[in-house]
């Protein structure tokens, strides 16, 4: 929004910095820092003294609940993310296509997740929202975003191809709409389960967030660059440097976020944050021609995503070849960390080194740039 200052320039010379997307991807990143760090201790205290604590009362986190002591600390707060991140984004980002479908996917799954939450700690659900109810949340989201897409002249043509990592060229020129929603959804579905199933540990899925979202404010910058893309034989697409601010907006949140949320965890993400993150960088990924780079640049969550896909697959073979109609895991236990956790790791341990994986995902994601 202020980037439309830059035309009164030549009434005041310093305003000619607002046309700069180097600038405003610096200022995004700081406001939303600041505005997680101001209203972080805030809505804190407000889920506490509301008592929107995360409940253990079920089986399912075991020992681990107890061993950690996580029971009580509050939760949704997501919240935190979501406020600094929109907000600067509307203040800096100029509004276009990619910049408005990114913002409606990450505001209506952070509802979405919201509901979930609040679910789960004020009714005391022990399982928050139906799988049905969140599914049509997300594919709602899916397809109103794709059809936004498809309609706008900016985006229409663009957002039918499809890139390849290592691939110098598009593999597939125009995607057919049927193809086109059905790997828009797995992408923006998946990422979002896969962070909400990577948020376990205190500060593990927020961390891993971090390195993501600064690799993929690289390839949006680069995208928009029509030398650097035509240099590294990417593609070209026009206006995606504005999700550069986005991304850089979503750095900051997520760092403030990161300060409250590190070991021992004052507050939890909760779906409120993981959902809607998740399905925010599923749709910035296929907008920008980089869904696959993020199978890579994503790896952790990926990790752990498939975790829960091969335990629930082996416990349900073993069960059925059993004599005994037992299953048997193949982990200790799923998602993955919590594994590790088992394995006698502290949380410290599992989350750092979860860290280092995360960085050196992003590390290989960024090689792909220059590997055709």
């Amino acid at each position: 929004m202020l980037s439309y200052l830059a035309d009164y320039a030549k009434y005041f010379g310093p305003l000619r910095l607002l046309g700069s997307h180097t600038f405003r991807i610096v200022m995004a990143t700081g406001t939303a820092l600041v505005i997680g760090f101001l209203i972080g201790p805030w809505l804190i205290a407000r889920f506490r003294a509301l008592k929107f604590g995360q409940h253990y009362d079920d089986d399912r986190t075991g020992d681990l609940a107890q061993r950690f002591d996580k029971k009580n600390t509050p939760t949704m707060g997501g919240l935190i993310i979501f406020i600094s991140v929109f907000a600067s984004s509307v203040l800096w980002a100029a509004p276009n296509v990619w910049v408005l479908v990114s913002l409606f996917v990450y505001t209506t799954l952070t509802i979405a997740g919201w509901r979930d939450d609040y679910l789960k700690v004020v009714r005391l659900s022990r399982d928050g929202i139906s799988s049905w109810e969140k599914i049509a949340w997300q594919s709602g989201a899916t397809l109103v975003a794709l059809g936004v897409l498809l309609w706008h002249p900016q985006s229409a043509e663009k957002i039918r191809e499809l890139w390849v990592p290592f691939v110098k060229h598009a593999v597939i020129a125009h995607m057919s709409g049927w193809l086109l929603l059905v790997l828009i959804y797995l992408w923006v579905v998946g990422f979002s389960n896969a962070i909400n199933l990577t948020d376990g540990l205190d500060g593990l899925a927020v961390g891993s967030t971090i390195s993501v979202a600064l690799v993929f404010g690289i390839m949006a910058y680069i995208a928009d660059n029509i030398i650097y893309a035509d240099f590294l034989l990417l593609s070209y697409v026009p206006g995606t440097s504005e999700l550069t601010v986005i991304c850089g907006a979503l750095i900051g949140g997520c760092m403030a976020f990161l300060w409250y949320n590190c070991y021992p965890a004052e507050v939890f993400m909760g779906d409120t944050g993981s959902l809607a993150i998740g399905g925010l960088i599923g749709v910035m990924a296929f907008m920008i021609h980089q869904p696959f780079t993020l199978v890579i640049v994503g790896g952790v969550f990926v990790m752990e995503a498939l975790s829960v896909i091969i335990q629930v697959g082996w416990f349900k073979y073993t069960k059925r070849v059993s004599a005994t109609g037992e299953g048997r895991r193949f982990f200790l236990m799923a998602p993955i960390h919590h594994h590790f956790q088992k394995l006698g790791w502290p949380e410290t341990k599992v989350v750092l080194r979860f860290w280092v994986l995360s960085l050196g995902f992003a590390l290989a994601g960024l090689v792909t740039l220059k590997i055709r």
